[in-house]
């Protein structure tokens, strides 16, 4: 049987498809809707995570699930931004945005490559999620909600701030990295 943490983990997943398929639907409330999509994932993220440390439901489907889940929606959500030529002629300049996007979701891929080599010779403990990784995922999860949604509410320029926040999530993100591979810098440079 499926646990709790478990179950909401699957609904992110769930909701991908869904966001893609909102993102192209003509609608007047498009911005209201994408957003809440991703909005909900991103609260799934921290709720899952809570409920498996309270309920003592850890497991292995979910410690497997989770990171997978956090990279399909951001990815997703990114690749649909950086797709739109709308966003792209309201953002600063395309160019960094274009390499911002790239830097998170190359960072992912990055990471998750050294977790699974770690996890390989029994150091993942080496390289687990520390406090710069946390906040830099709320930046995310932040900027991309404030971009999705894009309108101004009450003359605050939300997608400026959205953008903003972005840069600074892949700064954060940058270091992160830094940080992983540094944990990990001992394991890479020992000898076969």
């Amino acid at each position: 049987m499926l646990k709790i943490p478990n179950l909401l983990t699957l609904l992110r997943i769930a909701l991908i498809p869904v966001l893609v398929v909102m993102y192209y639907w003509p609608s007047s409330n498009r911005e209201i809707v994408i957003t809440s999509i991703f909005v909900l994932a991103a609260i799934t993220d921290w709720l899952d995570g809570f409920l498996a440390r309270k309920m003592n439901a850890v497991s292995a489907l979910g410690a497997f699930l989770d990171p997978v889940a956090d990279k399909l929606i951001v990815s997703t959500a990114l690749v649909l931004l950086v797709s739109d030529s709308l966003i792209l002629e309201r953002v600063f300049h395309p160019m960094p945005f274009a390499v911002a996007t790239c830097v998170i979701i190359g960072r992912e891929i990055v990471i998750s490559a050294l977790r699974e080599w770690m996890a390989e010779l029994g150091e993942r403990g080496a390289v687990s999620v520390g406090a710069i990784g946390k906040i830099k995922t709320v930046f995310q999860m932040v900027a991309i909600s404030l971009l999705l949604y894009g309108k101004s509410i009450l003359g605050v320029p939300v997608f400026l701030i959205g953008e903003i926040a972005f840069y600074v999530a892949a700064i954060l993100t940058l270091w992160s990295m830094w940080l992983y591979l540094r944990a990990a810098k001992p394991f890479l440079r020992e000898k076969s």
